[in-house]
């Protein structure tokens, strides 16, 4: 090859290499900025502020207050701002902050965000103590603490209320510890609203707030955690699904504490209890009073009696399974068991399918086929094929299982198993109401830290249930009681009837349809208190026929922060009638209203501490430091950010990388031949 030729080619695969490469909306892209952190990500981020974690939990009947302290502590020689995008449960009220500096605290005030955000950057840039908490997600939040001097620590508490989980008798509270890295689809944005990995886009635009980096070990992101049990019966299981804890009794009060002093933040925390038999609740309510106006949260069970009765329609299971590259490790196991299990679960008479879909999607068949031997032996051997690479695209996937044909024979119910590490989940609840028709939607949530937040509100859009399986040992357990409620009818047209003269604002306002071993539960404001003796009557459709339950709501016991979770049902309903189409100015206006009247972080609240000090000299400069994630137990930073890989161009980088390094040998073979010509020359 002539040096002209060699010359000529190498300027063609500089110029290809460094072409703009398109991004087409299904696309999940990253600027430089993103792929220089990237790059970090995989190689191990050093950073100087450090942050553990230590967790309170008070558990009272149906409420629990949590106390999350997430310290930060400055082992660099220079002033930082310490930024961490942390999750929570999805149905938390955040209602209390307090910025510990030393000895003393500063009391957290809730205020608009805009308002809130101006108050933090003007203590921070004027070298004051000031700690700011935003939502990002229902079950994502942000901690900003500006001015941590070198070698200093500081504290940030944080406090929430949340309503318990009952199912099948037993309780249960999930803290989650870490998150999954978020899928982000779309065109990039020329702006970005945060430091995350991944630009802000035409389909998430705020995407940079919602993917901080995350590193596979740390010394730090360590969490020491206690829980207090007040359940007001004796209990017969106390126990943690995850990790290994202490349980002590003391007159039907129990304390449990995590074995060790502390561990990883990279397995979401359960923790379950279930009371003896002949203590099992079928109803609870209570009441806090504010400003004479009651506050209610009330649960029913309905009865069992439709265990007996399997459901006589044929079904039509469509079953979509996420193999993105978050999928990967633990999490594809646990799914492609919780498959081979859901394959057992099929009868004669019923038609299924299966669906699989990472950066693309695929179905195992054209359309539902009948569930003979022969098609489960196949699809057995699809199951056992699947691997988890690419991006997490959900859009299509959902949309052929909800749009492909179906008879009026056949009771369609879909069975969605993902870790739901998506950044666009409203586009996506938009879809399922729009599309969702006849058909039920259940999720199943898969691996150590899943958006528990798409789990439970794509089933609730979908009417149908959810499950969560963190662990490999539990996909039977789980998925039994999953098809147990899929196997039998649920309880329909369910009215909550409140007594009558009162004006109630109650949620949900349409009580969905429930199944087997779930509770009605409704959290309600009445405008003023009932006269002794009323009582509230739920009603529904079983297969035993019509059933009622009456539910006396007098009682002098006070329980606060009932008040504070009706106003989160009243906020998530707000943001439920915005998607839909209400008024997005009245809504914001409706939600703002809300949460400052209950103290709550939300979409558009967050809450703010300040010093009035200055502490960081005016020369001294301030670093701010995005404080990293541990990546879930189980999942492959390779595997994610790799190639092909969620959430990350990697593809257009790794590609480059190639062409650079082809390049650079075509360059040293010019070099060669140059000197070869050369020595030919002075010979």
């Amino acid at each position: 090859m002539s040096k002209q030729k060699i010359v000529m080619i190498m300027v063609l695969l500089l110029a290809w290499v460094w072409i703009p490469v398109g991004s087409a909306e299904e696309s999940a892209p990253l600027d430089a900025q993103s792929g220089m952190l990237l790059l970090k990500m995989q190689a191990g981020i050093s950073t100087a502020t450090r942050t553990n974690t230590d967790v309170t939990m008070n558990i009272s009947g149906l409420v629990a207050r949590v106390s999350v302290r997430q310290e930060f502590r400055n082992e660099g020689g220079e002033w930082v701002e310490g930024l961490y995008v942390f999750p929570l449960p999805d149905n938390a009220a955040v209602d209390r902050m307090r910025l510990h500096i030393g000895e003393r605290y500063i009391e957290g005030e809730i205020r608009e965000k805009e308002q809130a955000r101006k108050d933090y950057e003007r203590a921070r840039n004027e070298g004051r103590k000031a700690s700011l908490v935003e939502q990002q997600r229902p079950n994502l939040f942000t901690t900003a603490v500006a001015n941590i001097a070198p070698g200093e620590r500081v504290v940030v508490e944080i406090e929430y209320l949340e309503d318990l989980r009952y199912d099948d008798g037993t309780f249960s509270i999930r803290f989650p510890m870490t998150l999954t890295p978020r899928y982000i689809p779309g065109a990039p944005l020329p702006d970005r609203k945060g430091s995350g990995w991944s630009p802000d886009t035409s389909r998430v635009d705020d995407a940079s707030l919602l993917t901080p980096p995350h590193v596979t070990a740390s010394r730090d992101h360590r969490i020491t955690l206690r829980a207090s049990i007040d359940a007001g019966m004796p209990l017969e299981i106390v126990a943690s699904r995850y990790h290994p804890v202490d349980v002590a009794e003391d007159r039907n009060r129990y304390t449990v504490s995590l074995a060790n002093d502390s561990v990883p933040m990279d397995h979401d925390f359960e923790l379950v209890w279930r009371p003896v038999p002949s203590s099992v609740p079928r109803a609870m309510v209570f009441r806090e009073t504010i400003a004479g106006q009651p506050h209610y949260l009330l649960m029913v069970v309905p009865p069992d009696a439709a265990k007996d009765v399997p459901i006589s329609m044929p079904r039509e299971l469509i079953f979509i399974v996420d193999t993105s590259g978050s999928m990967h490790g633990t999490s594809i196991a646990q799914a492609k068991k919780a498959l081979g299990q859901a394959l057992d679960g099929l009868s004669a008479n019923d038609r299924f399918n299966i669906i699989e879909f990472n950066s693309n999607t695929r179905a195992l068949y054209h359309q539902s086929v009948t569930a003979d031997a022969a098609n489960i032996s196949h699809a057995r051997k699809f199951v056992r094929g699947l691997e988890a690479n690419g991006g997490t695209e959900m859009r299509p996937a959902l949309r052929l299982a909800l749009d492909s044909a179906s008879t009026e024979e056949y009771l369609r119910q879909i069975v969605f198993i993902t870790d739901g590490s998506v950044g666009n989940e409203e586009e996506l609840y938009a879809m399922i109401e729009a599309r969702l028709g006849n058909a039920r939607l259940f999720t199943v949530g898969i691996g150590s830290a899943p958006n528990s937040w798409f789990m439970r509100k794509a089933a609730e859009l979908g009417r149908g249930s959810f499950v969560v399986i963190s662990a490999l040992h539990e996909v039977g357990e789980k998925m039994d009681r999953l098809f147990d409620k899929l196997g039998h009818p649920q309880v329909t047209n369910i009215q909550v009837s409140w007594p009558g003269g009162t004006v109630m604002e109650a949620y949900p306002e349409v009580v969905p349809d429930l199944y087997l071993g779930e509770p009605v539960t409704v959290r309600a404001r009445a405008a003023v208190p009932f006269q002794p003796g009323a009582a509230v009557r739920v009603t529904g459709d079983s297969t035993a026929g019509a059933w009622a339950h009456d539910l006396p709501l007098e009682g002098d016991a006070e329980h606060p922060g009932i008040g504070a979770l009706w106003a989160r049902a009243k906020i998530a309903t707000l943001h439920d009638d915005e998607r839909r189409g209400a008024d997005s100015v009245t809504t914001r206006k409706a939600v703002i209203d809300t949460a400052i009247t209950h103290h709550l972080v939300s979409k558009y609240t967050s809450l703010v501490a300040v010093d009035k000090t200055p502490v960081r000299p005016a020369g001294d400069p301030l670093a701010s430091e995005q404080v990293p994630n541990l990546l879930p137990y189980g999942q492959s930073m390779n595997a994610i950010f790799g190639f092909p890989a969620t959430a990350t161009n990697a593809a257009v980088l790794q590609r480059r990388g190639l062409l650079l390094l082809l390049a650079a040998l075509l360059m040293l073979c010019a070099t060669v031949l140059h000197r070869g010509e050369r020595r030919a020359r002075l010979a």
